[in-house]
């Protein structure tokens, strides 16, 4: 159980700090579904991928001082940041001394903006289908989104990009 924490808090670290809750949920499904090693559970949701444990988890490690929450206000809305504390390093590093992330992969999802991710999240979400089915089931269950054929296009390239 801790060091299922512990990973949370190496990758958020590595990622330097998270903007959004949505984002956070997203660059752990993908890195999940990239062979990383995360034991979160997620259904479909809204947004695409969502894990209530990850949400707890995350409640958990701010609760513990091991990752530090910050509200941003946006005016329409609020905004959720996550970054590592001193003492949620020092844990991460004693549960789990290696690190078992690559930086250039987080780095690869962090570059991305939320709506991407939830994009490429929800495809991998229904990865046992072949592209095409792909895209006609998120285009079903994303329709008001509207993504184009070209965001399609970009997510499945990113998506090869990953798996390299």
């Amino acid at each position: 159980m801790l060091r299922d924490h512990a990973k949370l808090v190496q990758f958020i670290a590595v990622a330097g700090q998270i903007d959004g809750r949505k984002k956070l949920q997203k660059m752990i499904y993908i890195a999940k579904k990239s062979g990383y090693p995360f034991q979160e559970k997620y259904g479909l949701h809204m947004y695409g991928p969502y894990s209530e444990e990850l949400t707890c988890r995350i409640e958990e490690l701010c609760e513990l001082g091991f990752v530090e929450e910050t509200v941003h206000d946006k005016g329409s809305y609020v905004q959720y940041c996550y970054a590592p504390t001193e003492e949620g390093l020092h844990f991460a590093e004693t549960i789990v001394p290696e690190s078992f992330i690559e930086p250039t992969f987080v780095e690869a999802l962090t570059s991305q903006r939320s709506r991407f991710l939830e994009l490429v999240s929800t495809l991998l979400y229904f990865d046992r289908l072949n592209r095409k089915e792909q895209v006609e089931k998120v285009r079903v269950v994303k329709n008001k989104l509207n993504f184009t054929d070209e965001e399609f296009t970009e997510a499945f390239r990113f998506i090869d990009s990953l798996v390299q």
